[in-house]
């Protein structure tokens, strides 16, 4: 069973485009589902879909000469004349030198590329400057709360009446938005798809595209990050922990977020105030695997829940316009902070959302000059008005 996302018809208008297109994203995200559903309904026959996990589909691209690449291709149906033809690749960082033979196929034979990841850290590494126009890269994000209630099949818009959202809701936060965790139909078989995804992780992720020799000391790492969801990272309480150098430990986060498995938010600096330490605050994912690696209170629950939220609505745009606004926090010297900047507008999260809260937010938007602000409650409140709202909503 198919069940849309946001970002399909994104994808589809550039399927006539000649432009290679690159699907990146966390694994278990959904990206070999929505490419194979975009490959089953493209009105053409010109067309092949290659799992480069297979080392059946790997040794077509291990020639030398490329040009016997494409014969490879022909015979499995592709014809380089007449047509675009159409190669589907999912998983292509099992095969290194796809940049350039990808570049020579592209500029050679009018090949239209579709092709899947799971790591920015692979494309930023191992994907070349040949491609440089050549290529339109989108990510692909868990589901965010509206493609949830499409994957459990609810019926239910956002605006709908806060006690038929809310238990809704409470799953979204235990469980998260990896498409096949949502799908399952009780506790345990989430639990156990969210271990799978955590396993393919380390098995697949970090020893294909990593050059790390110690294994367990990622592993440890990730267990040391998930207390510390929505505070400032201290590294050098981290490196010591783990007994290493500040540079590994950079060196493993940047890894951690590349692949998609945490997002580091960086701290707001347009403001004439002093902020304290530029460090970045940690988030996960998706809550799910979040909830997996740590025991989280409800209120570091609901914090990282909005942050993917706001962080999916941050990254949905077309290749080529100016990108959208980052997701950042606010922190002054006192400790008062804002918990998320996104663009101009200014988000505080609470389990229970106040008057007090709301004005505090908007003295603290006004010193910033943002131009908006909303408190985000988890449970029911008594402020009418625009500046709180549910999370349902965002």
């Amino acid at each position: 069973m198919f069940v849309k996302r946001k970002i399909l018809p994104l994808l589809k208008t550039y399927l006539s485009a000649p432009e290679a297109l690159v699907l990146t994203g966390f694994r278990r995200v959904g990206k070999s589902t929505l490419v194979k559903h975009i490959f089953d309904h493209l009105e053409t026959d010109n067309k092949v879909f290659l799992d480069m996990e297979s080392p059946v589909s790997q040794k077509i691209f291990q020639e030398e000469n490329y040009d016997a690449i494409a014969t490879r291709l022909s015979k499995l149906g592709i014809t380089m004349k007449g047509r675009v033809p159409y190669v589907f690749m999912d998983e292509i960082q099992y095969v290194r030198e796809i940049p350039s033979i990808v570049k020579y196929l592209f500029d050679h034979y009018r090949i239209k590329f579709v092709l899947t990841g799971s790591s920015s850290f692979y494309l930023k590494h191992h994907f070349t400057e040949s491609l440089a126009g050549r290529k339109f890269l989108f990510e692909l994000m868990p589901l965010d709360f509206e493609e949830f209630l499409w994957f459990k099949g609810e019926k239910l818009s956002l605006d709908a009446d806060y006690d038929l959202l809310r238990h809704l809701y409470d799953e979204f936060m235990q469980f998260g938005g990896l498409p096949g965790v949502v799908l399952e139909p009780d506790a345990v078989g989430k639990q156990l798809r969210l271990d799978d995804a955590l396993g393919s992780y380390f098995q697949l992720d970090v020893v294909n595209l990593s050059s790390f020799r110690n294994i367990k000391v990622l592993k440890s790492l990730l267990f040391l990050l998930a207390p510390r969801v929505g505070t400032r990272l201290d590294i050098t309480k981290l490196s010591e922990n783990l007994g290493v150098s500040r540079q590994t430990l950079y060196n493993y986060l940047e890894f951690f977020e590349q692949t998609y498995l945490i997002h580091l938010v960086p701290a707001y600096s347009h403001s004439h105030d002093v902020i304290t330490r530029k460090v970045p605050k940690l988030y996960f994912v998706d809550s799910g695997i979040f909830g997996r690696v740590g025991t989280a209170s409800e209120g570091q629950l609901f914090e990282q829940t909005v942050f993917r939220q706001l962080l999916t609505t941050s990254y949905f745009h077309h290749p080529g316009e100016t990108l959208p606004p980052r997701v950042n926090y606010f922190q002054k010297k006192s400790g008062a902070e804002i918990d998320f900047i996104v663009g101009d507008k200014g988000y505080e999260v609470k389990l229970a959302g106040s008057k007090s809260d709301v004005a505090r937010l908007a003295r603290f938007t006004k010193h910033l000059n943002l131009s908006a602000y909303v408190v985000i409650s988890l449970e029911k409140t008594r402020h009418d008005g625009g500046d709180m709202v549910y999370p349902f909503s965002l």
